[in-house]
């Protein structure tokens, strides 16, 4: 009986040991680790970094050294660039922990190839033989549903100038059609009133102007909607949403509208300057949209805002780097690249930067009214007297020197994939120019 005592003795102070020995201590951990790759360009990484609980960390490319962090917690996202286009590149972790071991991690980080330079492009051109005609707006669906609107005066059947305009443009793959929208209504007086601006969801689902209403067009017929023209100080400009119940319009004296799918809501933008463009861009870091405006006066003054939207409040963003003149079109990639073109093209890597970078604003001597990309390494600005620079990723380049570009100005562009459409006014016609890879 004493034997077995001891032997239950000795089993329960080994287990003793055993639980105070145990190098795997819960508060030793580190906890919320994350090293993942969260977005790369051409020639940048950006990683996250999270951990709770650590002595330091240091994050390796390769055997090289590029950051060190001491304390007991990280939460930041690593900015890696000056790297090579379409190249794998090692990321490695080394995490002191507060027992003094370490952790490893690595990531593999694939950097985007450049896109080509080489575009295929075709100009058109409507009107301008009974009355200036100009192409306003344009919204690539696919590559055969491309919608274009502005007023163009042509001749009527019998050669005679023809005082009723046509509003819109439509390319099927094979050809454009010249179309009169009817928009005769409520808040419409006029029954084919030149649009403005033009927004695309899908094929059914397209969002028209005419500068003080919204019009909802399926593509053969279209329904007005005059819940917003109360709430405008001016004819709207542009238009930007990511779903038919989460709509934008801007314009004119500060003009900024919402539209919840149900009713529109006046948004004070606490300025007087026209708004000349809004776009965003969703941000996985809170699972929302980050929407971006610009607004100014007139071209040649130098009265001009950055403005952001959140919650349907607006915050001003700082524009010192932005010299005198205006500002008319913004396109950017959440805390990663962020562009502003007008008199003048700035940039930046991250909102919180106190200035805009006006380094690109040699690649042109002509102002320029809108940018858009369908990603980092796929940006595209147009301008006055045919502008038009391309961004691969590594290199820009511009197109102005194609036949009949010089003679015209491009107010405004939208790219998809590997098509880029941009719309204007070439002497008394209106004008879009397609450009395929």
């Amino acid at each position: 009986m004493l034997i077995r005592k001891v032997i239950y003795l000795f089993i329960f102070f080994a287990g003793l040991l055993f639980l105070s020995c145990n190098p795997s201590e819960p508060e030793n951990k580190p906890t919320g680790v994350e090293f993942s790759a969260e977005d790369a360009s051409c020639t940048e990484t950006w990683i996250t970094l999270k951990a709770v609980g650590i002595a330091g960390a240091q994050v390796y490319r390769g055997d090289s050294l590029i950051f060190n962090f001491s304390g007991q917690s990280i939460d930041t996202t690593l900015y890696d660039d000056g790297l090579l286009p379409n190249q794998t590149y090692n990321y490695n972790l080394t995490m002191q922990q507060l027992n003094n071991k370490t952790i490893t991690r690595s990531l593999p980080v694939q950097t985007m190839d450049t896109t080509s330079h080489n575009f295929t492009w075709q100009m058109f051109e409507f009107g301008g033989e009974a009355g200036s005609s100009t192409l306003y707006d344009v919204a690539i669906i696919d590559e055969n549903n491309i919608w274009a609107v502005g007023e163009i005066y042509m001749r009527d059947s019998t050669g005679q100038p023809d005082p009723q305009a046509y509003n819109a443009v439509h390319w099927d793959g094979q050809k454009w059609e010249v179309k009169r929208i009817k928009y005769y209504g409520d808040c419409s007086a006029v029954v084919y009133p030149p649009f403005r601006a033009i927004w695309a969801f899908n094929s059914n689902d397209i969002v028209l102007t005419n500068g003080g209403s919204i019009g909802w067009f399926d593509g053969n017929s279209i329904r007005l909607d005059c819940g917003v023209k109360p709430l405008l100080n001016g004819s709207i400009n542009k238009i930007w949403g990511t779903s038919s119940s989460d709509l934008y319009a801007v314009g004119n004296n500060g003009s900024i509208a919402h539209y919840d799918g149900s009713n529109w809501t006046k948004i004070e933008s606490g300025t007087t300057l026209h708004v000349y463009d809004i776009t965003g861009d969703y941000n996985k870091a809170t699972n929302d949209y980050e929407i971006l405006l610009v607004a100014a006066k007139k071209w040649e003054s130098a009265e001009k805002k950055i403005l952001k939207l959140k919650n349907n409040a607006v915050e001003e963003i700082s524009s010192l780097g932005v010299p005198n003149g205006s500002l008319h079109g913004i396109w950017f990639r959440n805390n990663k690249q962020y562009l502003v073109v007008g008199n003048g093209i700035y940039t930046k890597t991250n909102l919180n930067e106190n200035e805009w970078n006006a380094g690109l604003t040699a690649l042109t001597r002509y102002y320029t009214y809108a940018i858009r990309g369908s990603a980092l390494n796929n940006i595209f600005i147009c301008g006055s007297f045919g502008e038009m620079l391309h961004f691969s990723g590594n290199s820009w380049h511009s197109f102005k020197n194609i036949p009949r570009f010089f003679d015209a100005d491009f107010y405004n562009i939208d790219v998809k994939n590997d098509i880029v459409a941009a719309v204007g006014q070439r002497f008394n016609s209106g004008c879009i120019v397609i450009g395929k890879k």
